[in-house]
């Protein structure tokens, strides 16, 4: 039998990687929260633009995109 290449890491408890302070762990976070941070700011930037070109709210932009394409 070959020796593997990789090393699978430890199974972990239900919810232990949110909250041990692993130096890997809390920089991953980080950067995965920043970033869902600015795509979140992003969407709602484009749902206001979106509201003060046609006057509709983000639901009522999906409808009308709904009509638009079933019609």
């Amino acid at each position: 039998m070959t020796t593997p290449r990789y090393v699978y890491e430890p199974h972990e408890r239900f919810g232990e990687g949110l909250t041990t302070r692993r130096p890997w762990n809390t920089q991953a976070l980080a950067g995965v929260e920043r970033l869902n941070g600015r795509v979140a700011m992003v969407g709602f930037a484009a749902a206001l633009i979106g509201e003060c070109l046609t006057g509709h709210g983000p639901a009522g932009q999906v409808l009308a995109l709904l009509r638009w394409y079933l019609g």
